[in-house]
């Protein structure tokens, strides 16, 4: 079984549960912290947009991570990108739905990355997963 096919799946295939709600308007500055230089915001957003990039570029590159490791280990993955992702979006006016925004995640379509590198879950990734899940929702 991969952990598309559990029972707390969504109707399109993905994590069966939401991914934190964080608009972009809330997310705090990574610059406010002590001893970090001084960033005008067009530098910071460029800056994380320049990480995001990379965190998804160095994700594709590594299919063999499967989303329920990530889950497992750090409470979000692919899907919960692709979900900031599109809310990310929206908020700029931006229009897409879900599938689109994991096209842009997982730099094909999910069907077609499911098909070439999900494997399937083992029962300890299941069991570690419903208490992922949980903590992710917090």
């Amino acid at each position: 079984m991969t952990i598309g096919e559990t029972a707390g799946v969504t109707a399109a295939g993905g994590i069966g549960y939401n991914a934190p709600s964080v608009t972009v308007s809330e997310a705090e500055p990574m610059s406010d912290t002590p001893d970090t230089p001084a960033i005008d915001d067009a530098q910071r957003i460029a800056i994380e947009a320049a990480v995001y990039r990379a965190m998804v570029a160095h994700l594709r590159k590594h299919p063999e991570v499967q989303n329920i490791d990530l889950m497992n280990l750090a409470f979000f993955c692919r899907n919960c990108l692709s979900k900031w992702y599109r809310r990310a979006a929206a908020e700029h006016g931006v229009e897409m739905d879900y599938e689109q925004a994991r096209a842009i995640v997982y730099g094909m379509p999910y069907a077609d990355y499911k098909s070439q590198h999900a494997q399937p879950a083992s029962d300890e990734q299941l069991k570690r997963f419903e208490s992922a899940r949980l903590k992710a929702s917090e």
